[in-house]
């Protein structure tokens, strides 16, 4: 209704109520002509028949019908008559004019029914029919002297049919004359109501008219009178208000041509500005670009002479010397070593601004890679007396995939900084689940300090590039002040988000998100609550490290009480029952007591019964452990490692005849892990010099070791055995060690055993290969050559058994870095391949020397048949064996070779290359 003019409302509020009227006086109307048209076709019908039934009656008595034959027709004249039907008594037709009936079925009333009735009518669709019976009066039968009949008896029928034609035609004609005087006088009501409605739009039009050309800035129109009050009235406004304008619009005018002009001014200003300042943009960029490029070179630069500085500083510590020049190496390791860092520092920020940080997506334990964050900054908490603490809630999981070295760089830029910034009390990092479902994780992890707080304008400038919280001439902190700028890009390039709480004197708290998948690949392997049943007592008084204790040992399955006192805990342990502790805990040092107290009961306990395990705050033990009891008590450091409590308490805790009777047996599993010696490990290659060196390397780190010399054996061996590692060559005939490990894991899939860890070997791998050997179920990836240390340490990160270190003698006088005098064959790099081991290192070399002839038969059939991947097989195979032999050149073109295949480009040169190298070797060693 709202778009419908006051023309079209008019119209409307005149023609519906007259329309409505009209309509029902035509309706009315018509009603009553159409009953009496009916009212007249039934009059009519009667009285024809009426008028026929007496001469009807008399032919009848005289027994002529025929007689009306001549009347029949005659009535056919009448107005409607269609048809007319003389009958006997017994319903037999007589005399007929006209068509036949319309009626289909004339179902006439039997002679006894019908003697007394009267006129009958029945009306049709197309036409109304009469039957009037024909009866003997009494004076008809005198007249006919009709002697055998009775008077009034019935002596026929007649019928007369009058049709509805006119009377429908003249019904059609009355609704029609209706219809059209109903619309002629709505049209000349129409007519009238728009005449006298355009007294009123026209003005209103005009009026219209004048605001649009108003709005269009024509103030100069006025409107006349309307002829009428009202309109006269709005008119008036009208021009009223175009007045006004006008005067305003001039006003306006003169402040804008004024405004114009002195912005006019400024934009010549700015532009000059402008061009100057893309100017000074585009130097600043060309800056940055170059600062960008020398950081990163100049950073490269600076690492190779400095790993230079760490390589020999770590040789030269090997060797002996007076306790000044250990102090003055000491003093050279740690300065590179925080040089190095910054260099690192230095380096990752240019990535980063160029662009180029891509973030590895690998599996990884979360609790190991806490566990060693921490550990790696133990030495510099425990140096200024601070409370290093970790804490990963339990609804966290363990198992994730993600780049594992920058987490742990984002980890190790907090906790550093809250160290370095801590003077007293405690660093605590926390572990929280935020968000979780079937594939990933959000994790909410968080570094809290009682350190020196910041202000709100320290934490303005924390995560800007170069800048520091203390930037005074007695600054005490160092470095790049880049650590957090780095931070906050990694955290983000994780998809979430870092934010700082602090306040001056009480401490900073820094949190960050972090979105992870899942991966099953690195889920916890230390088994669920080991000691389940047995009862430990527990002295820590530093409230963070005390939980972080109870939650460690909660998950061990070990029943825990809290002691006040080292006194309250002696005498737990001294009244004996099955209330005593069966495993101490204990702080090495607090405010009641020093470490020599502790010493003392840890002695008296262990003639008791109870073993004991002293939490210490030094990475290396002090001189004064050396007397506690063997056997009977463990030392750990501070913080806490998991895999380190679990291997001291099962080493303490394992039964035995004398003691603790009633301990539940460890399973196969728990007593591998608890015994270092019992570490059993499976080697996969099929190089036999491969596999003997590294199996030597094992067996003299005290492990037992099972070597075979293909997949196929190996899946054998672990359907009979359980490992604790597994060390996999990756490119073997056969099954290689991809397959194999796919095969390894889903048997432990189907056998629901826990997923043992596997170490891949290789002697070459290019930039993505290490990303398809984690991805096919490998946990770790290393290159050959493999060292001792190499061995030492991934067997400590995977199975937490530390098997020592054992000195490796250095020569008195290091070779310069000068080329060896035969590049064909060097025995010095052999002998250091071999750890100082003549005899492994000529064995080595014998292997290799024995299988030559084999390995170049099979690369030239496998390059005279166009094999490429048993070509690569055969290429390999020889690589892996020169790593461990002093083979320089041989090695070289090995690599080569390898390199052009996995690149699948043409080797033939390097082919040719390769099998000179192994004629000249062949020849030196035959000079010799």
């Amino acid at each position: 209704m709202n778009d419908i003019g006051i023309k079209a409302r008019l119209l409307l509020m005149t023609l519906i109520p007259a329309g409505i009227l009209a309509a029902a006086v035509g309706v009315y109307f018509s009603w009553q002509h159409l009953g009496d048209l009916q009212k007249q076709l039934l009059e009519r019908g009667q009285l024809t028949a009426e008028h026929l039934q007496r001469p009807a009656t008399e032919a009848l008595l005289a027994g002529q019908p025929q007689r009306m034959r001549t009347t029949l027709a005659n009535t056919l004249n009448y107005q409607d008559v269609r048809a007319v039907t003389l009958y006997d008594a017994d319903n037999q037709p007589l005399e007929h004019s006209g068509p036949q009936m319309l009626a289909a079925n004339r179902a006439l009333p039997e002679s006894p029914l019908a003697a007394g009735t009267g006129l009958q009518v029945r009306t049709g669709e197309r036409s109304t029919r009469f039957i009037l019976p024909l009866q003997a009066s009494p004076e008809l039968l005198s007249a006919a002297e009709r002697s055998d009949l009775e008077a009034d008896a019935l002596i026929g029928w007649l019928e007369v049919e009058l049709s509805h034609g006119n009377t429908q035609l003249r019904s059609y004609q009355t609704l029609l004359t209706t219809l059209v005087l109903i619309l002629l006088g709505l049209l000349i009501t129409g007519l009238m109501v728009s005449t006298m409605g355009r007294h009123i739009i026209d003005p209103i039009v005009e009026i219209n008219q004048a605001i649009a050309r108003i709005s269009k800035g024509q103030l100069d129109v006025r409107l006349p009178r309307q002829g009428a009050r009202e309109l006269d009235d709005l008119a008036e406004g009208v021009n009223t208000m175009t007045q006004a304008l006008q005067s305003a619009q001039g006003e306006l005018q003169q402040n804008v041509e004024q405004a114009t002009e002195d912005l006019r001014q400024t934009l010549e200003t700015i532009e000059v500005q402008n061009i100057e300042l893309d100017m000074a943009r585009k130097a600043a960029q060309e800056a940055s670009r170059i600062k960008s490029e020398f950081l990163a070179n100049m950073s490269h630069e600076l690492r190779t002479p400095l790993n230079g500085i760490l390589g020999f500083s770590n040789l030269l510590q090997r060797t002996e010397m007076t306790p000044r020049q250990i102090e003055y190496l000491d003093t050279i390791s740690k300065s590179a070593k925080s040089l190095q860092d910054i260099i690192n520092e230095i380096l990752d920020f240019s990535k980063i601004e160029a662009g180029k940080l891509v973030l590895d997506n690998l599996p990884f334990n979360l609790r190991d890679l806490v566990e060693e964050t921490l550990t790696m900054l133990a030495p510099a908490a425990h140096q200024k007396q601070v409370e290093l603490v970790s804490l990963i809630y339990r609804d966290v999981p363990l198992g994730l995939s993600g780049d594992a070295l920058r987490l742990k760089q984002v980890l190790s830029n907090l906790l550093s900084n809250a160290i370095k910034f801590t003077h007293d009390g405690s660093v605590c990092l926390r572990v929280m689940l935020e968000e979780d479902n079937d594939s990933s994780a959000v994790l909410r992890i968080s570094v809290t300090d009682t350190g020196v707080g910041l202000t709100e304008a320290q934490q303005k400038s924390l995560f800007r590039a170069f800048s520091q919280v203390d930037n005074s001439p007695t600054r005490q902190a160092g470095g790049t002040g880049l650590g957090l700028v780095i931070t906050k890009r990694l955290v983000e390039q994780m998809h979430g988000e870092i934010h700082l709480h602090s306040t001056p004197g009480s401490g900073s708290e820094f949190w960050f998100t972090a979105s992870l998948n899942k991966s099953s690949q690195a889920d916890d392997d230390l088994p669920n609550r080991p000691f389940e049943g047995l009862y430990a007592g527990v002295f820590e008084p530093n409230p963070l490290s005390r939980q972080a204790l109870l939650h460690a040992l909660e998950d061990l399955g070990l029943q825990t009480r809290i002691f006040s006192t080292l006194s309250s805990l002696d005498e737990a342990v001294l009244e004996g029952g099955p209330s005593a502790p069966q495993l101490a805990l204990v702080s090495s040092e607090s405010p009641e007591h020093r470490l020599t107290d502790s010493l003392q009961y840890v002695q008296r306990w262990a003639g008791h019964g109870c073993a004991s395990i002293l939490l210490v705050n030094a990475v290396a033990q002090p001189p004064q452990l050396d007397q506690l009891p063997e056997g009977r008590c463990a030392v750990l450091s501070r913080p806490l490692c998991m895999r380190k409590l679990f291997r001291a308490t099962g080493q303490l805790l394992q039964p035995r005849p004398s003691a603790l009777p009633d301990l539940p047996a460890a399973d196969a599993e728990q007593e591998r892990r608890a015994n270092p010696d019992s570490v059993t490990i499976l080697c996969v290659d099929d190089n036999p010099a491969n596999l003997k060196l590294v199996e030597t390397f094992l067996q003299e780190m005290g492990t037992r070791v099972r070597a075979v010399d293909s997949g196929e054996a190996a899946l054998e061996v672990l359907a009979e055995q359980r490992f604790d590692l597994i060390f996999m060559d990756v490119q073997m005939p056969g099954m290689d060690g991809r397959q194999t490990t796919e095969e390894i894991r889903l048997q432990e899939e189907l056998s629901e055993q826990p997923a043992t860890p596997i170490v891949a070997l290789t002697a070459h791998a290019l930039a993505e290969e290490r990303r398809k050997l984690l991805k096919c179920g490998m946990n770790d990836y290393l290159s050959k050559p493999i060292s001792p240390e190499q061995l030492r340490e991934s067997i400590r990160k995977w199975t937490g058994q530390d098997l020592g270190t054992e000195p490796v003698a250095a020569p008195t006088s290091p070779p310069p870095a000068a080329p060896p005098s035969n590049p064909v064959l060097d025995h010095e790099e052999g002998l250091r391949l071999a750890a100082g081991k003549a005899d492994l290192a000529q064995d080595m070399l014998d292997m290799l020397l024995q299988n030559l002839p084999n390995d170049r038969q099979a690369i030239e059939e496998s390059l005279k048949a166009g094999d490429q991947q048993r070509l690569l097989e055969s290429v390999h195979r020889l690589h892996g064996a020169t790593r461990y032999c002093g083979v320089p050149e041989l090695r070289r073109r090995c690599l080569q070779a390898e390199t052009r295949l996995k690149q699948n480009a043409p080797a033939d040169t390097e082919i040719q290359q390769l099998f000179a190298a192994m004629e000249r070797l062949q020849e030196s060693l035959s000079v010799q």
